[in-house]
């Protein structure tokens, strides 16, 4: 007879022999509330239910979330060690792997210098393991070089909430308002694909009348549902911006007591956007004069708006510029801190926004403290138990990690829950810094390209073998449980570091023998900081289905909106982004006529490493592809499927056409899930934000041929 697990009234069926462990999803930032069904009897995983109660996506799971349970108990996880030996990977013991670990790094540090060793992080791990992370590179190997793949995720993003707001925490509201909102402006997101569950709250503002406008160089299944679409060239978002602006001031759309009373710099922008005229900013952009003002008519005139963004805005060599001038359109509407308005980001990896948070960048410590104050180093060093004067320095950004290899400054390197032979830029580059190395140690419970460059390979477990938090897209702490044991010799990271800290002589250090235990460090080590996590708990979270940051007191029960009375700068107010338009760091030329952008599609995730492994969703995308305008294709004579090639000045590759009117006719666009010859990072631009050093992922300049009567 079935039995049910009773929620709020919804029912999720409990099979005979069965139980169902209630956890969220491993992908994306929506971290979407699911129950994992576990055989009593085998402890094994066999399949997964909806959980509807969970207040963010309600029941809703997208394709990569229904099938992530197959990853746990797959037959490519590794489950030993591995050493390579004569070119060939050889299963060991832990005791053999951390002897040889051990002996390398010692010996390299003696040799070279502490900062001999780089860690390079993840964002797709718990809090704690991302908090360990910063402290096990700081203390446990007494490092410099730590950087991590949120570089290139979500580094923009924070870049210019730093700037305008004070704070980066990737939404001002909770998402469960967006149905109550009139207007969304969403810049560079494709997010009926990338965040599919989160579509439900966009549906039902529509339904009460919202509107909705969308930029992108590609007329995506969200841009398709737009209102209004502008069509921007690749690399133009800030002319855009400034052109919405001086329409807004134009036509009076500016909310004056909210700019007199709580921002700077209102005096400075007019002046800067006085030249984007529809006219200027339609010849950069490329989208129309009609729609830039039809597009400013529905934004000025919405009571209630939020302003949303992604990887196509921020993954630019101005990505910081482009966050903080989108930022600056919802300070000149006067929506920061308001109901159902304001600005968020839409955080690609699963803790996108708490793995960056708590020491993994090269400038920070945790609580978003920076490494460089004398005071936030006293007081992370004290929390640690370390002297001041032994704490690290700032290091550098991930990609300038890989000058650092190939200079053989940094000689060995630990990559943990990252695979940055497929994610970073201009791969080729990469890959030969990675062998440059004298030593490489690989966590994972994958094969992945990284870890097939390894000296050693130490088996981690997946996130349904640990416990955990995560913090979401709207800056919610939730809860990620233990469903499974640990698969065969596999370790958590967490624990993994610990031993290798341990063997360099900094045991002490780490004494933790379960999750909760690096939590209440982490509490007290962000007390007092900007994302200050000290009055969360376990317990907090269970009971209230998730906690907002910041909650500085116990007794507080956390902060769904921020900054309602001030901003967190030093005079409490907002800082209007003041500008210019400028040209990417690659332009097309005659050798390189096009423009390529870059980006992802429903059924895989990042580098693909884990969804690259589930057939249903290999079934449904099995190779990159590249999508080309019907009129592009004519002039080339290019056919849909047929095979061409793309160039860049980094690399080369071959792949399917994809005929779409859905492209601009000058840009074509590539998704990045694949390693080796169908990575779309051979292709891409190393050239860096100045300020967040995020890579130029969106943008760069590329060579189409035909490859003659190939299919």
């Amino acid at each position: 007879m079935s039995q049910f697990l009773v929620k709020d009234g919804v029912k999720n069926q409990i099979r005979k022999g069965e139980k169902l462990v209630t956890t969220h999803c491993c992908y994306c930032g929506m971290q979407c509330g699911m129950h994992i069904r576990v055989n009593e009897k085998t402890n094994k995983v066999v399949g997964v239910e909806p959980r509807y109660d969970w207040v963010l996506t309600r029941g809703k799971m997208c394709p990569k979330g229904v099938t992530a349970y197959q990853t746990i108990d797959h037959p490519d996880r590794i489950k030993r060690p591995l050493i390579k030996k004569n070119g060939k990977f050889i299963e060991s013991s832990w005791e053999e792997a951390l002897d040889l670990i051990q002996s390398k790094f010692l010996g390299l540090q003696n040799q070279y210098g502490k900062d001999s060793i780089g860690v390079y992080g993840g964002v797709s791990m718990t809090n704690e393991k991302c908090y360990l992370v910063g402290k096990y590179a700081r203390v446990g190997l007494g490092t410099r070089y730590i950087d991590y793949n949120g570089r290139y995720c979500m580094s923009s993003a924070a870049g210019g909430f730093n700037k305008t707001l004070g704070m980066d925490r990737g939404s001002t509201l909770p998402w469960t308002e967006l149905e109550h909102t009139d207007c969304f402006f969403m810049a560079g997101s494709n997010t009926a694909e990338c965040h599919p569950t989160s579509i439900q709250w966009f549906w039902k503002a529509k339904d009460k009348g919202a509107k909705l406008i969308v930029a992108d160089p590609r007329e995506t299944a969200t841009a398709r549902v737009a209102d209004v679409h502008l069509d921007l060239l690749p690399g133009t978002d800030s002319a855009l911006a400034n052109g919405i602006m001086h329409l807004l001031i134009e036509h009076d759309y500016v909310d004056h007591g909210y700019i007199a009373s709580r921002c700077n710099n209102y005096a400075e922008l007019k002046e800067m956007t006085a030249k984007f005229t529809p006219a200027y900013t339609s010849e950069i952009t490329g989208v129309s004069e009609e729609k830039l003002i039809k597009a400013a008519h529905i934004f000025g005139q919405s009571p209630r708006s939020v302003v949303m963004f992604a990887r196509g805005a921020e993954q630019q060599t101005k990505g910081v510029d482009n966050v903080s001038l989108y930022t600056s359109m919802a300070l000149l509407r006067g929506q920061i801190g308001k109901f159902a308005s304001g600005v968020a980001t839409f955080t690609g990896q699963g803790n996108g926004q708490g793995g960056r948070e708590h020491g993994q960048k090269a400038d920070a410590l945790p609580g978003y403290r920076k490494i460089a104050n004398p005071k936030d180093r006293e007081y992370i060093a004290k929390v640690w138990g370390i002297e001041e004067k032994e704490m690290p320095q700032e290091g550098v950004s991930a990609y300038e990690m890989f000058h650092l290899m190939e200079a053989k400054k940094i000689r060995a390197l630990h990559v943990i829950c990252s695979n940055p032979v497929v994610s970073s830029p201009n791969i080729n580059y990469v890959q030969k810094a990675l062998e440059s190395l004298d030593f490489l140690v690989v966590n994972d419970f994958f094969l992945s390209e990284t870890a097939e460059l390894a000296d050693v390979v130490l088996p981690a477990v997946t996130w349904a073998e640990d416990e955990g938090t995560t913090t979401n897209i709207e800056g919610r702490v939730i809860r990620i449980r233990k469903v499974v044991e640990p698969l065969g010799e596999s370790k958590p990271d967490w624990e993994i570091m610990q031993l290798i800290a341990e063997r360099m002589g900094k045991g002490e250090f780490f004494p933790y023998k379960e999750p909760r235990e690096i939590f209440d460090e982490l509490r007290i080590a962000s007390k007092g900081g900007k994302a200050d996590y000290y009055g969360i708990t376990y317990e907090k979270i269970d009971d209230q289905e998730g906690v907002f940051w910041p909650v500085p007191e116990e007794n507080h029960l956390g902060t769904p909106y921020v900054f309602t009375e001030r901003f967190a700068t030093e005079d409490g107010k907002a800082n209007l982004a003041v500008c210019d338009w400028k040209e990417p760091g690659e332009v097309t030329n005659s050798n390189y006529p096009l423009w390529l952008t870059t980006g992802r599609v429903v059924f895989h995730y990042l580098s693909g490493n884990q969804t690259r492994r589930v057939g249903f969703l290999m079934e449904k995308c099995p190779e990159p592809f590249v999508e080309i305008h019907p009129e592009l294709a004519g002039e080339y004579g290019i056919a849909d499927g047929e095979r061409v090639k793309l160039s860049t000045p980094r690399g080369v590759m071959e792949l399917p056409a994809k005929i779409t009117k859905a492209i601009r006719k000058d840009t074509l666009f590539v998704p990045y899930h694949w390693g080796k010859e169908m990575s779309a990072n051979q292709l891409t631009s190393p050239a860096l934000d100045p300020f967040s050093r995020m890579p130029e992922f969106k943008v760069c300049a590329v060579k189409l041929e035909k490859l003659s009567n190939r299919r």
